[in-house]
């Protein structure tokens, strides 16, 4: 079978800005810590009389402070203004000390710190991701179907800790015969996320999960592109919350696109 020229330029410029989007900055390779918050104050910085310890950075980097109504400050040691974060379950407030990245996640109302090393080696280190070979009969036009009523449906994640999560579409599809329906439990409505496992994560395949977002989409279509299935960021580092999948998209069957697991 000959592949479109055009679909095999265009998968490959897509990994290849999914690895730069890993190598950033704020990507998941320079990650040094996670810490829950508590309320009161913490110090952070590499010098040991801090209550937060870092492996990198200023020997004092400054002061966080949860107050008992869930705020977050954070006070610089070098003495400058003080920083009232806007808490964002979707898009977590980050701020920069030195070489640091800062941010404070949210998760079932309770807030963590989580903090990037942007001169970390380890992305220059990372050796890259290995995949499937590119198979066009994966990108598949599937029904995008609105649900009667929305439903709210609890979804469990890597470190136990339930979420509960609104859907109002699946998305159904055919192959070989088999008709199946993914949910869309994370996303946006105009990149819905789709957290799925199939029978490649026994041998090829993270065994957690892996994350596919729908394309293309139409009042009646979206498009799923699985040569775009990718490893969640728990396969790169210890300090991510990744979702698992629901019972739907479990598929009892092999899924050879997308990304393979990493090495080791």
């Amino acid at each position: 079978m000959t592949i479109d020229p055009d679909y095999i330029s265009s998968i490959e410029s897509w990994r290849a800005k999914r690895l730069a989007n890993l190598k950033a900055e704020d990507g998941w390779l320079n990650i040094i810590g996670r810490w829950w918050l508590e309320d009161g104050s913490v110090t952070l910085g590499s010098a040991e009389d801090n209550d937060v310890v870092l492996s990198a950075g200023p020997a004092h980097v400054g002061t966080l402070t949860q107050s008992e109504d869930g705020g977050v400050t954070f006070m610089p040691a070098d003495g400058s203004d003080p920083i009232a974060l806007k808490l964002d379950k979707k898009n977590p407030p980050r701020f920069k000390v030195g070489q640091l990245l800062l941010e404070v996640t949210t998760l079932n109302g309770e807030n963590a710190l989580r903090i990037r090393d942007t001169q970390s080696p380890e992305p220059a280190r990372f050796a890259g991701i290995r995949n499937f070979p590119i198979d066009p009969g994966w990108r598949i036009v599937a029904d995008w179907v609105p649900l009667e009523e929305p439903v709210t449906m609890t979804v469990d994640t890597v470190i136990g800790i339930p979420t509960e999560v609104t859907i109002t579409h699946k998305a159904t599809f055919t192959r070989d015969g088999v008709s199946y329906d993914l949910l869309p439990t994370h996303g946006t409505p105009q990149m819905p996320q789709f957290v799925l496992r199939d029978l490649t994560s026994r041998d090829e395949t993270y065994p957690a999960s892996r994350f596919l977002y729908g394309e293309d989409i139409t009042d009646k279509t979206i498009v799923l592109d699985f040569n775009k299935a990718i490893n969640p960021p728990c396969a790169f580092t210890d300090h991510a919350v990744c979702p698992l999948p629901p019972a739907e998209n479990v598929m009892p069957i092999r899924v050879e696109a997308g990304e393979l697991k990493m090495h080791g």
